[in-house]
């Protein structure tokens, strides 16, 4: 279906944010993305692309000149393990991140914005429901007693609060999502900020076979990881809801361990490697989507398996390394 409005994607330079413009673009929106950066990886269909820092309100006031029709809200200082569970980066990370937000609300109140999402993270969740690598509890309603494991998660449960203040106040149609794990080609792969999927991936692409990969811990911490296409999906189907505006789960209810991830990519790539586990930051214990209320709300369910974005990511990934 062709639809036509105007919509602005803030954060459109980085890994979710890129695959979304062109979505966007190709259901028939007039697209504005705006990004510190262009994106590294890959061409963007955008009828207009603003290089801005929107932690300045000028550039966010500029950038929010008219009432779109939607706003999606993914610009925020956030990277994989590496970067957030140091806590070398955390004053940037709660700083650089609020005030964006801050300020694309205020300004969004006053351009008359009619429909905003916000990009949350499954990092909100309390630690002590997720210290069992087997039955982690991360169901929507399972936030409070607040304790995320990180300062990136602590931001973005204030920011949650911060966009649903608005919209109990200004009447904002405020929409919010907590992302588990997005993965896919066209992310971050190498910089430090590179996500679980996107590191083992790499890893494996530059070892020889029967050689050794790092894994940081012991490998037997759990995850789900969500393909960027069911993402979307999901996006859109919230956004569309004429009545329900979360915070909801998206994510995979396919729980793996790291060790287990390796394995899968290892298959893809037909190699067999040995697994060298050495000290680094984890995370949490385990973590796993909820899927009940998103089915419930939206009817969505994540309809591929893991491997299936695996394999993608995977050649996109070598073809990369390849090209070093």
């Amino acid at each position: 279906m062709t639809k036509h409005g105007s919509v602005l994607v803030l954060g459109a330079g980085g890994f979710i944010g890129g695959h979304l413009v062109n979505k966007l673009k190709q259901e028939g929106f007039w697209v504005r993305g705006v990004d510190l950066k262009h994106h590294e990886h890959q061409g963007l269909l955008v009828d207009d692309f603003i290089i801005g820092d929107l932690r300045d309100p000028e550039t966010v006031e500029a950038v929010m000149d008219k009432p779109f029709d939607e706003v999606y809200q993914l610009a925020a200082d956030m990277g994989g393990a590496g970067y957030i569970f140091t806590g070398d980066h955390d004053a940037d990370v709660m700083h650089n991140s609020a005030i964006i937000n801050l300020n694309v609300l205020n300004y969004g109140k006053k351009a008359g914005i009619k429909k905003i999402f916000y990009s949350s993270s499954a990092c909100i969740y309390p630690a002590y429901n997720q210290s069992d690598p087997d039955n982690p509890k991360c169901s929507e309603d399972s936030a409070y007693p607040a304790a995320p494991d990180s300062e990136y998660g602590w931001e973005k449960l204030f920011s949650e609060r911060l966009y649903f203040s608005f919209q109990r106040n200004y009447g904002m149609n405020v929409k919010v999502a907590r992302f588990h794990n997005i993965f896919g080609p066209y992310g971050s792969w190498k910089n430090g900020k590179e996500k679980a999927p996107a590191a083992i991936c790499r890893k494996v692409a530059m070892a020889e076979d029967g050689g050794t990969i790092e894994i940081w811990g012991d490998g037997k911490q759990t995850r789900s990881f969500l393909y960027i296409d069911e993402c979307l999906d999901a996006i859109r189907r919230l956004m569309d809801s004429e009545t329900f505006s979360g915070p909801v789960n998206i994510g995979s209810e396919e729980m793996v361990t790291i060790n287990q991830l390796a394995g899968i990519t290892m298959e893809i790539a037909h190699k067999k490697l040995a697994l060298n586990h050495i000290p680094g930051p984890t995370g949490v214990r385990g973590r796993n989507s909820d899927n009940k209320l998103i089915k419930e709300e939206l009817g969505w369910a994540q309809s591929r398996p893991l491997r299936y974005g695996l394999e993608k990511t995977y050649w996109w990934i070598k073809e990369q390394v390849e090209k070093q």
